[in-house]
């Protein structure tokens, strides 16, 4: 197999007018920011150059996130970053869910994402339509859960399936001091629960939105006004492989979620391998 070539920073600003970034792993953890994050926001602003964060995340509003990333000494506007929770309102409008009652697992701003995309948010003791499952945080988590799958459950056996959509569907995220699961894996329990259960029932499955799927790339396609772009990003499944199936290249940094055996193994192949941030 040809090995995948290094690449620095610097050079990926040269070779392509919009670069897109992932959040978690790139730029920060929960700790603050990664080596380099500081000194590259600042070159692409000052030089003007376009890029766009695409972040899975769906627990903060672009307005919240870019002032907690303003905390950490990142200057990035919220009109440059593109969450996985924005694609709510497309998705809800496509599938007739403007309306419907929704459970929501994740924090306030995840439920404004619903509210948004026109969904009628409930409590998490009340019945609902669609579950929204979009972050780890915001809620008793086992208590919530183990409900919430009982709820899933119950409506199946009196034949009336709730929609599940899950806009983040990232399986695990760098905390800074090692590794924490996100809603993927909240999702992932639950269809594994469902398919114990239910072995035949194809259909219980959440709906995916966010990286490796299209719309995310598509939407900053849209702002940039560009194809002419490469995803930054650390985990293989999500950025790299979303970035391999939209048509553009990519650059995996290496020192996160992902291990050198993980990319040797794995069919989703970086166009890259970044060591660092640092310019």
């Amino acid at each position: 197999m040809t090995p995948i070539p290094r690449i620095g920073i610097a050079d990926l600003l040269r070779k392509y007018p919009v670069l897109l970034l992932d959040a978690y792993g790139v730029l920060v953890t929960l700790a603050g920011p990664l080596p380099g994050a500081y000194e590259l926001i600042e070159a692409l602003n000052r030089r003007g150059q376009a890029y766009f964060m695409l972040t899975n995340g769906a627990a903060r509003l672009p307005e919240s996130a870019a002032a907690r990333y303003r905390a950490f000494g990142l200057a990035i506007p919220p009109e440059r970053i593109i969450t996985s929770g924005s694609l709510l309102t497309p998705y809800f409008l496509e599938q007739g869910l403007v309306g419907q009652r929704c459970r929501v697992l994740g924090p306030a701003d995840s439920r404004r994402y619903v509210e948004l995309a026109g969904g009628k948010v409930v409590d998490l003791n009340a019945d609902f339509d669609v579950l929204v499952v979009c972050d780890q945080s915001g809620f008793p988590f086992l208590e919530t859960v183990d409900a919430t799958l009982s709820a899933l459950i119950d409506k199946i056996e009196s034949g009336r399936p709730a929609a599940m959509v899950l806009p983040n569907p990232d399986l695990i995220f760098p905390t800074g001091h090692g590794f924490g699961v996100t809603s993927g894996s909240i999702a992932l329990l639950i269809e594994a629960a469902l398919t114990l259960r239910y072995p035949e029932r194809l259909d219980l499955r959440f709906a995916c939105l966010g990286k490796p799927h299209a719309a995310i790339f598509e939407e900053a396609e849209r702002r940039a006004g560009s194809r002419d772009m490469v995803m930054i990003g650390d985990q293989l499944e999500t950025d790299i492989r979303g970035a391999n199936d939209f048509g553009i290249d990519s650059a995996l940094i290496l020192g996160g979620v992902v291990g050198a055996e993980a990319v040797a193994a794995s069919t989703a192949r970086p166009t890259f391998l970044l060591p660092s941030l640092q310019i």
